[in-house]
């Protein structure tokens, strides 16, 4: 299986910065004018596509092993979330949010 989870923006260029803060120096390409997409684990691809009258009503969760280390590496790169919450469980989740308003949240297992 391959994930593809697509992110629809007003600005291309816009996004593809914001994205190389929020993931870091991960394997990325471009396949076409409209789309760039990041290479986050084996098959498992972000990416956003330029799409005006979508943008901004995506939301994508990640659930990563190292969550506060993904999150110090972040804001080392100028991101910080813009919410976080622990449930019940002790699962974390911190909620990052794009210049179009797409949510892209990182979630953990319990501390």
């Amino acid at each position: 299986m391959d994930l593809f989870a697509r992110l629809a923006v007003t600005d291309l260029p816009r996004a593809i910065a914001w994205g190389d803060q929020l993931f870091g120096d991960v394997e990325s390409f471009a396949p076409n004018d409209v789309e760039h997409v990041w290479t986050l684990g084996e098959r498992v691809h972000v990416y956003v596509e330029l799409l005006p009258e979508h943008a901004g009503h995506s939301a994508v969760t990640l659930f990563l092993d190292g969550f506060g280390d993904f999150l110090t590496a972040a804001a080392a790169r100028g991101l910080r979330p813009q919410s976080e919450e622990v449930y019940d469980n002790g699962v974390r989740k911190a909620n990052f949010v794009d210049p179009d308003g797409n949510e892209v949240g990182i979630g953990g297992g319990p501390a």
